[in-house]
């Protein structure tokens, strides 16, 4: 109910004035059975925008973080995710990972569509990153398709750290199923999990046009940090040699 309530009243309709979405590929999800939903996460937006363009019903699994903030505003957004069937998951611990296959299994076995970003987290600088290998393994465990979608216009709108996006138009492309049937039984080997999810961010990449990163993303923004500060060692160290010399 409170799923409807949202995507037609009240946040639907707010979204499609706001963000004026191009939707291209739209034929591509299927009218029902399970489906993976696999797409690229440049924004906070992107949660929401993607899910109020399609006819059915989408589940996405949500790090646990975002039902677990404080004050007024962290209930606020915990109590929203859950109106909307989103599913909490623990990126933390050993067996994190595996708990996150077994929501997104859970949710495919009932027949419904089930919205993954094989990155496992947002872009922080826009680029595609390497991709982590559960979207692969709930792929082949259930032997359903996955949609490759791209979200392109969100990270200029909303970048992360920007509270309210800024208005402007954005554009949702949903590839060509990808049928990975002919692995069906070898879902145990790592060399295949890696390369059907390999397989899965070219596709992403193809309709998004982003530049790709062989990094997992958060390895790549750790490295950056360390270079900034690296960087800005030097600079300190450069203005005090010049200050001995004058």
């Amino acid at each position: 109910m409170f799923y409807n309530l949202f995507k037609y009243v009240l946040l639907g309709p707010l979204l499609r004035l706001y963000f004026r979405p191009r939707i291209e590929g739209l034929e591509n999800i299927p009218d029902e059975g399970a489906a993976i939903v696999a797409g690229n996460h440049l924004s906070v937006s992107d949660h929401f925008l993607m899910p109020a363009m399609l006819r059915r019903r989408i589940t996405f699994l949500a790090k646990s973080e975002y039902f677990t903030g404080p004050g007024i505003k962290g209930r606020l957004t915990a109590a929203f995710f859950r109106s909307v069937g989103q599913i909490p998951v623990d990126r933390s611990g050993k067996g994190a990972g595996q708990a996150a296959i077994e929501e997104g299994l859970g949710v495919l076995r009932k027949d419904e569509l089930l919205g993954i970003y094989p990155e496992g987290t947002r872009s922080h600088d826009g680029r595609l990153y390497k991709g982590r290998v559960g979207v692969a393994s709930m792929a082949l465990q259930a032997g359903v398709p996955v949609i490759p979608c791209a979200m392109v216009g969100t990270f200029e709108l909303q970048p992360p750290g920007q509270k309210m996006p800024r208005i402007g138009r954005v554009t949702i492309r949903f590839g060509k199923p990808l049928d990975f049937s002919r692995y069906a039984g070898m879902e145990s080997e790592r060399t295949i999990l890696r390369a059907v999810t390999d397989e899965i961010i070219h596709e992403i990449l193809q309709l998004s046009g982003q530049e790709y990163v062989d990094l997992y993303a958060p390895e790549a923004k750790a490295k950056q940090q360390q270079e900034a500060k690296e960087r800005e060692a030097a600079r300190k160290r450069e203005k005090r040699e010049e200050g001995r010399r004058a």
